[in-house]
């Protein structure tokens, strides 16, 4: 009976991963989570209780055989483990690592009613990263069927339908803006959370290896438009993962000073443009006091990479900690380095110097007032409680909205009241054969979230065109 018991609880615990040291971290862009060993891999995809009914897969946005591929792990046959990811997901590298898997597939695991669930997200990046590093190939390029499909931005979204139609035999052309592919992947997500070249590239590479093209540098509306995709080029259908890349402020005053970034400038410089390397030719403003404005994952994006830039970092935020939209992991791991957190905090003048240079915020204290019709407390301001911080770089993380240039460029093309496109529940436009997935429809999202709309494009757009045909 105790045996039972023991090895009850054994199960109930998951095996836990190494990390860099905090203070060792916080001064590097090295990647802070070790992963596990394949003895480590083994022993946790052995807590799986491979449920009849398995509700990871149904709370997994690319339906992930979740089960299968454990099962494997399980038995250490991580190549055959591989190839049932390759099936769903063209990016498990990525999604094992900046996954919220909390609030999918592992916050619905069984074994989390009683224990810990399963580490599925550190097991799919074991998988993808055993299979990297062993020269193990997944991708199998199909035969032509005769039929091209343009696809607008290479980031999640764009890469995900991109894979699934190539391997229904569709001859596949990304155009990206920017000179490397990725999208978000390149430009938003830090080092230290997402390897660039040795993550994302080799990732983007076995895309292409199914036979996907890839052209850089190019502007859809303004290098070429998706009319003259369709009726000078020969594509048969577009789908548009353009993302959502245009950023939001407060509309305060000071918001022009010198030292004021959106997110997205900050970590594009950093992440895009490696302005954190000292080899770097791109600048990038290193403050003393560094204050980030949001409570998202790009604002805990931000103030760790300001933090490894060499400044002292505090993050604002207008509710209360419960309230904070980011993972709970990149909160953790921010206060571990030494992020100052100031809740129930909101700027209304950001000040500035004789030079036009920051030198602070002028912020309220908030207070949650009665619950909305949602059930969602509202922060409010405390009357006569203003006050100041230091600081010479603010940055804006509050959210992105779409880019206008191609819907303003598309005739037929709506979009919402916020600027997003307007899709159905597969992606389908309100222009016959332009379909759209990811952030550029919902607004900024998760990359699992836009992979999960670019796979039922993908099958959207395979109905459409065979139809034609």
């Amino acid at each position: 009976m105790q045996n039972r018991e023991g090895r009850l609880m054994d199960r109930l615990k998951r095996i836990p991963v190494r990390e860099q040291d905090p203070k060792v971290r916080a001064r590097n862009f090295e990647e802070v989570c070790c992963g596990y060993s394949a003895e480590e891999a083994v022993a946790e995809a052995s807590r799986c209780l491979n449920c009849k009914n398995p509700r990871c897969v149904a709370h997994c946005p690319v339906n992930l055989q979740i089960p299968a591929f454990i099962a494997e792990v399980a038995r250490g046959d991580f190549a055959s483990a591989a190839r049932i990811i390759a099936r769903d997901s063209s990016l498990p590298a990525v999604c094992g690592r900046v996954c919220p898997q909390e609030t999918q597939c592992e916050g619905s695991c069984i074994l989390g009613v009683k224990g810990e669930p399963l580490a599925i997200g550190r097991l799919e990046r074991f998988v993808a990263d055993w299979s990297r590093e062993n020269g193990v190939s997944v991708a199998e390029k199909a035969s032509s069927n005769g039929h091209r499909v343009a696809i607008i931005g290479s980031g999640p979204s764009g890469l995900a339908c991109a894979s699934d139609l190539a391997r229904l035999g569709y001859d596949v052309t990304i155009f990206e803006m920017l000179h490397k592919a990725g999208g978000v992947l390149q430009y938003g997500i830090p080092e230290f959370r997402l390897p660039k070249e040795k993550v994302v590239a080799h990732e983007i590479g076995n895309v292409r290896a199914l036979g996907v093209k890839i052209e850089t540098n190019v502007v859809i509306g303004r290098t070429v438009t998706i009319d003259e995709l369709m009726d000078r080029e020969g594509f048969e259908a577009v789908f548009i993962g353009s993302g959502a890349g245009l950023p939001k402020f407060m509309d305060i005053p000071g918001e022009n000073l010198n030292g004021v970034f959106s997110a997205n400038e900050y970590l594009t410089r950093s992440n895009l443009m490696q302005a954190y390397d000292p080899a770097s030719d791109t600048p990038i403003r290193i403050g003393r006091h560094t204050v980030v404005v949001g409570g998202g994952n790009v604002a805990m994006d931000a103030a760790r990479t300001a933090l490894r830039l060499g400044s002292e970092v505090s993050i604002v935020y207008r509710r209360t900690e419960k309230e904070l939209p980011a993972r709970a992991e990149e909160v953790h791991h921010a206060k571990e380095e030494g992020i100052t957190f100031r809740m129930l905090t909101n700027p209304v003048e950001i000040l500035g110097d004789e030079k036009g240079t920051v030198r602070g915020l002028r912020c309220i204290q908030m207070e949650l007032g009665a619950p909305d019709e949602s059930g969602r407390r509202s922060p409010v301001p405390v009357a006569g409680s203003e006050f100041e911080i230091e600081a010479d770089v603010v940055i804006m993380a509050l959210g992105t909205s779409p880019n206008p240039l191609i819907a303003g460029t598309t005739a037929g093309l709506e979009t919402n009241r916020r600027g997003c496109l307007v899709a159905d529940e597969v992606g389908a436009t309100t222009r016959p054969g332009v379909f759209a997935g990811g952030d550029a429809v919902t607004g900024a999202a998760t990359v699992i979230l836009a992979m999960g709309a670019g796979r039922r494009a993908a099958a959207a757009i395979d109905s459409y065109i065979q139809n034609k045909a």
